[in-house]
C-alpha cells in the first residue's frame, strides 16, 4: 500500500522587524519584506535575474542557533519561523560600512552625470550611509567616456561593481559580450578585444545599471530627471506591446524606459523600441530644407497636388480634394477605391477608417498587412495562445522566422522558459537562430518544405517521400521526426505553436496550411501569431481585412450593433495589398488610400513599381515622408507615436492604454479625427468627439472587444491591459462581472451615423445600435475551405530563396533616428558553403542572382548554418554599389516560391 504524500508547503510565516508576514517558501527575503512594505536598499539585486549577493547593500540579521547573523537577503530563502531584522544598530553600521568602501572611489560627479537626481546610489547614501569619509587617498581616473557600442558609452570609474549589466546579457540575452576584466581595484566593465557590445537588447544595461555607468548615447546630457514629464505607454516599435514610460523635456521626447509588466514585457526592451523615438522629434531644424521624400521629416501640413506639386494647405482644401477622389473613384462600383496599410493607427483610427470604408463607402479592398502576412481568418479563427502561456509551454513549435529580429522581447520572454528547462523548443526555421539554437529538436524546412514537413509530424508517409525526392533530401532524421511527435504528444496539450512567415520569398498558404494540419491532428494546441507591425492585431480585430469585420467576424455575419451603426456593408470580399497593386497597374482600383504604411515593405519590388507608375490617385495619410509622397495627390498629416491616445493590441489581443505625451505639430491631427472629418466631408457624420467616444463604440459593436469601454480600460487593474474577448473578466474594483452591465456600452445609444448618399443600403437599419451583438466571431470551423497549395519541385540547378527580416533594416523607425541609422547593414546573400564551392565563389565575392523578375549582382557571404539549396537574403536592406537593389527586387510574390540561379562574375 502506497504511503501518502503530505502536500508541498508553498507559504510560510516569517517575523520581520517584530510582525508576522506571508511568504512564498525559498522566496528571497528581499522580495518578501518589500511585498510587505519594508524596502531592503540594494544595488546587485534584480527581480527578474538569479541572485548573486554581491553587494552586501541588503544584509539584515537572521537569527540561527547561535544567534543573529548578517546576510544578504537577496540570496537567503524564506523559511517557516525565520525572525528576520532589517533595521538593528549592527544592520545600519554594516549598510554604512557598504557604502563608505564604495564611495571611497566613486567620483563625485553627480551634478554632471545622467544618473544624477535618479541615482539609488545618492538615495541611499542620503538614507544609510555615514555622511562622511575616512578615506582621503586620491581616486581613480579613467579616460571617459568608453563606447562600448554606438548606443551605450562606459563612465568606468562610477561602476561599483554590482554586475547586473553582465548578468543581464548573460542570463536574459544570452549575449556574454561584456564581463568584468581586471584585478582589484582595477575592475572594470568590458568587452571581448574588437567585439563591441552588438546587442539588440543593450538599453536595458543602462536602464538597471544603479549608477551612472552605462549611459545611452541620445540621452547623454538632454535633460535632467527633475526636468522630465512621464506618461505610461506602450510601445509601438512591433507587435509585442511592451509597457513604457515615455519621458519628454522642453517639448521633445527624451527617452522611453521599460515598465515592468508582469504579463508582457518584464520590463525589457529591445533597442529599436527604446530608441526610435528620435524618429517623433524630427530633425532640429524642423526639416525645413529636407526634402519630401526623407523619411525623417515630420509632415505638418495638408498638402494638395498642384501643377504638378505637393502644395501645403488647409484642412478644409484638402479633404474636399480627398473626398472627390474617393467619389469620382466609386462613380460605379465601391470597389474602384481601396486601402492599403493601417497597422501603425490605434484601434480607434483603425476602426474609424474602416467605418468610412466599409461602412460609408463600402468598399472591402482593405488591407493592414502589405503582403508580408497571414491571411486575417487564420490570424483570428486559430485558438490563441497568451504570451505567458507560450513562456510556460511544455513544448514550443517554432513555425516562423527569426523571433529575436521581429519581436525581440518575445524571444526574450521565450528564451527564459527555454533556459529554465521549463520549455522544450521543436524548430522549423530554415535556418538556425537564437532560439533555434536552444531547441531540442531543429527540422530545418526549405522553402516550399514547411506544410510538408508538418505532414511527416503528423503520420503522413507520403510527403516523407516526397521530401526525400527534394536534390538535397531530407534535412532531418526519422529519430529527430520521432523526438519531434514525443514532445507534442498525443493531443497538444500544453503545447503552443508560434507561426508566422519564416520567408517573404515564400507564399503564406503554405504556412497556412501547415498550421492548418496542426491544428487539426494536435486540438488542445494553441497558436501565438508572429505578426511584428505594431497594431495589426488591433488593424485586423478592427476589420483591416478583406472579408472581415470589427470584433472578429466574417463579412456576412456582421455583428447585430455594427448592421445598425453602419448604413452600408460590403457586398463580396475585397483585395489585399499585393491584389490592390496589381489592380491599380491594370487600372481597375482607380484610386488608393495609404494609411501610415511604407511600401517599400511590400514584398515585391516589381509590383509596387508598376502600381505607383499607374494612374490611380493616392491619398497619403502619414506622420512622416517618404518616398511614397512624390506619387501622393493629397496628403493628409496624421499624429504619431506619443502623440495620440488611444489602446493597441498586441499579438495575444492584449488591449492596453496609449499614453500622449506631446501634441502633435503644426497641423497633424489623429487617425480617427481625419477618418471622421473625410466621413462628414461624403456627408455621413459618426456623432463621435472623443476617442474614448470611438473606444465605447467599438465595445458597443465589435464582439471579442465587448465591455472594453474607455472605463474599463482606464482602471487601474487594467494598466498593463486586458486580453480580448473579456469574457466576464473586468477588473476587480468595479465589482461587475457581467461584461453587458459595465458603465459605457450605452455610449452606443448616443452615436450613429446618417446616411451616406452614395450607397446605403436600403434594407439596412441605420437606427443607434442599443445593445453588444452576440454574433459568434471567428473560430477554427472558418478555417475549413482553404485549399492546400501545390508545392513545385526542386531542381538541381536552382537555389530556393529564403527573405528573412532584419530588426535595423532601412525602414522609417531606423533611418529617421540618428542613433539607430548607422546600425543597418548592407544586403548579402548567405549562401551554404557546398553550394558556393560548385560554382567557385567565396565570401566576399559578388556574384549574379536570377529570378523571375530581374537580375541582381549581389556579394556574398559562406554560412554553413544555412541549408543546402537556398540562397537567403534579409528584407529591406540594399546592396553597396550601383545600382543598389534589395531583395524584394527579385521575389515574385505571385509565385508560390521563388528559384534564382546564381553565377559567377
Amino acid at each position: 500500500m502506497a504511503e501518502d504524500i503530505a502536500p508541498q508547503q508553498t507559504a510560510v510565516t516569517i517575523t520581520l522587524n517584530g510582525r508576522e508576514i506571508s511568504a512564498e517558501k525559498g522566496e528571497m527575503i528581499i522580495a518578501a519584506a518589500e511585498r510587505a512594505g519594508t524596502y531592503i536598499p540594494r544595488f546587485c539585486y534584480h527581480p527578474r535575474m538569479e541572485p548573486v549577493g554581491n553587494c552586501r547593500m541588503c544584509l539584515v540579521e537572521v537569527e540561527g542557533p547561535r544567534g543573529s547573523t548578517l546576510m544578504p537577503s537577496c540570496f537567503i530563502g524564506a523559511a517557516d519561523g525565520m525572525v528576520v531584522v532589517t533595521d538593528s544598530e549592527k544592520v545600519k553600521k554594516a549598510q554604512d560600512g557598504v557604502l563608505e568602501f564604495l564611495l571611497a572611489n566613486h567620483p563625485l560627479d553627480c551634478p554632471v552625470c545622467d544618473k544624477g537626481g535618479e541615482c539609488p546610489l545618492q538615495d541611499q547614501t542620503l538614507a544609510h550611509g555615514p555622511g562622511e569619509t575616512r578615506f582621503v587617498e586620491e581616486k581613480r581616473h579613467f579616460a571617459k567616456p568608453i563606447p562600448i557600442s554606438d548606443l551605450v558609452l562606459l563612465d568606468r570609474e562610477r561602476c561599483i561593481q554590482c554586475s547586473r549589466c553582465t548578468r543581464f546579457a548573460d542570463e536574459v540575452a544570452g549575449e556574454a559580450l561584456i564581463d568584468f576584466a581586471g584585478r582589484g581595484d582595477q575592475v572594470e566593465v568590458a568587452t571581448f578585444p574588437g567585439e563591441p557590445f552588438s546587442s539588440y537588447f543593450s538599453g536595458n544595461t543602462v536602464q538597471i545599471c544603479p549608477v551612472g555607468a552605462l549611459t545611452a548615447t541620445p540621452y547623454r546630457f538632454a535633460a535632467r530627471p527633475w526636468d522630465l514629464e512621464q506618461v505610461e505607454s506602450t510601445c509601438t516599435g512591433c507587435a509585442v506591446g511592451c509597457r513604457v514610460a515615455v519621458q519628454s523635456s522642453a517639448g521633445r521626447i527624451t527617452r522611453l524606459l521599460g515598465v515592468d509588466a508582469d504579463a508582457v514585457n518584464h520590463g525589457w526592451m529591445c533597442d529599436k523600441g527604446r530608441f526610435a523615438f528620435e524618429s517623433v522629434n524630427g530633425p532640429d531644424d524642423g526639416g525645413v530644407a529636407l526634402a519630401l521624400s526623407d523619411p525623417s521629416k515630420r509632415i505638418t501640413d495638408p498638402m494638395v497636388r498642384k501643377g504638378g506639386v505637393l502644395v501645403p494647405t488647409g484642412w478644409g482644401e484638402a479633404l474636399d480634394a480627398a473626398a472627390a477622389i474617393i467619389r469620382d473613384a466609386t462613380a460605379t462600383s465601391p470597389m474602384g477605391l481601396g486601402a492599403i496599410g493601417g497597422s501603425q493607427m490605434t484601434n480607434e483610427g483603425a476602426f474609424a477608417w474602416n467605418t468610412l470604408l466599409k461602412g460609408v463607402v463600402g468598399t472591402d479592398s482593405v488591407d493592414a498587412q502589405l503582403g508580408d502576412g497571414l491571411e486575417a481568418t487564420h490570424v483570428l479563427g486559430l485558438p490563441r495562445a497568451t504570451i505567458d502561456e507560450a513562456a510556460d509551454a511544455c513544448t514550443l513549435i517554432l513555425l516562423t522566422g527569426d523571433l529575436r529580429e521581429e519581436l525581440p522581447v518575445l524571444f526574450l520572454r521565450l528564451r527564459a522558459g527555454a533556459v529554465a528547462k521549463r520549455s522544450s523548443i521543436v524548430d522549423l526555421s530554415p535556418r538556425s537562430n537564437a532560439l533555434g539554437d536552444l531547441a531540442a529538436v531543429r527540422l530545418p524546412t526549405r522553402p516550399g518544405d514547411s506544410l510538408l514537413v508538418t505532414r511527416c509530424i503528423t503520420g503522413d508517409a507520403a510527403a516523407k517521400t516526397q521530401l526525400a525526392s527534394h536534390p538535397e533530401g531530407r534535412t532531418f532524421t526519422d529519430d529527430d521526426l520521432e523526438r519531434a511527435r514525443t514532445l507534442i504528444g498525443d493531443d497538444g496539450a500544453g503545447v503552443v505553436i508560434i507561426v508566422g512567415r519564416s520567408s517573404l520569398a515564400e507564399d503564406a498558404s503554405l504556412i497556412e496550411a501547415a498550421a492548418r494540419r496542426l491544428n487539426a491532428a494536435y486540438p488542445k494546441a494553441k497558436f501565438l501569431p508572429a505578426l511584428r507591425r505594431a497594431n495589426v492585431m488591433g488593424a485586423l480585430d478592427m476589420g483591416l481585412a478583406p472579408g472581415i469585420l470589427p470584433g472578429r467576424t466574417m463579412l456576412g455575419t456582421p455583428s447585430e450593433g455594427l448592421g445598425a451603426l453602419w448604413p452600408t456593408l460590403p457586398d463580396a470580399k475585397g483585395l489585399g495589398t499585393l491584389a490592390q497593386l496589381a489592380a491599380m497597374a491594370a487600372g481597375s482600383q482607380k484610386a488608393t488610400l495609404v494609411l501610415g504604411a511604407d511600401l517599400a515593405d511590400v514584398p515585391d519590388a516589381g509590383l509596387v513599381t508598376a502600381a505607383l507608375d499607374s494612374t490611380a490617385r493616392i491619398i497619403a495619410v502619414t506622420g512622416h515622408g517618404g518616398t511614397l509622397l512624390e506619387r501622393a495627390d493629397v496628403v493628409l498629416p496624421a499624429a504619431v507615436a506619443h502623440e495620440r491616445p488611444g489602446t493597441t493590441t498586441n499579438i495575444e489581443g492584449r488591449v492596453s492604454r496609449l499614453g500622449q505625451k506631446l501634441s502633435a505639430p503644426g497641423q497633424a491631427w489623429p487617425d480617427w479625427m481625419i477618418a471622421t472629418e473625410l466621413a462628414a466631408e461624403l456627408g455621413s457624420s459618426s456623432g463621435v468627439s472623443t476617442v474614448a467616444d470611438v473606444t465605447n463604440q467599438i465595445a458597443a459593436v465589435a464582439p471579442s472587444y465587448a465591455g472594453m469601454t474607455a472605463e474599463v480600460l482606464n482602471a487601474a487593474n487594467a494598466s498593463d491591459g486586458l486580453v480580448a474577448p473579456l469574457s466576464g473578466a473586468v477588473p476587480r474594483e468595479l465589482n461587475r462581472t457581467d461584461p453587458t452591465a459595465i458603465p459605457g456600452l450605452g455610449a452606443a445609444d448616443r452615436i450613429g451615423l446618417a446616411s451616406y448618399t452614395g450607397s446605403v443600403r436600403p434594407d439596412r437599419d441605420t437606427s443607434p445600435p442599443s445593445r453588444v451583438a452576440t454574433t459568434a466571431t471567428i473560430g477554427t470551423s472558418d478555417l475549413e475551405g482553404f485549399a492546400e497549395p501545390t508545392i513545385p519541385s526542386a531542381d538541381n540547378y536552382s537555389l530556393r530563396l529564403v527573405a528573412t527580416r532584419r530588426l535595423y533594416d532601412l525602414g522609417a523607425a531606423v533611418t529617421a533616428s540618428p542613433a539607430l541609422r548607422g546600425l543597418a547593414d548592407s544586403a548579402v546573400a548567405k549562401v551554404n558553403p557546398y553550394d558556393l564551392d560548385r560554382i567557385g565563389v567565396t565570401t566576399g565575392d559578388s556574384v549574379r542572382l536570377r529570378s523571375a523578375r530581374t537580375a541582381a549582382v549581389v556579394a556574398v557571404e559562406a554560412d554553413a548554418e544555412v541549408v543546402r539549396g537556398t540562397v537567403l537574403m534579409e528584407f529591406n536592406l540594399s546592396t553597396d554599389g550601383e545600382p543598389r537593389v534589395t531583395v524584394a527586387d527579385l521575389i515574385d510574390a505571385s509565385a508560390v516560391v521563388t528559384d534564382l540561379r546564381m553565377e559567377s562574375l
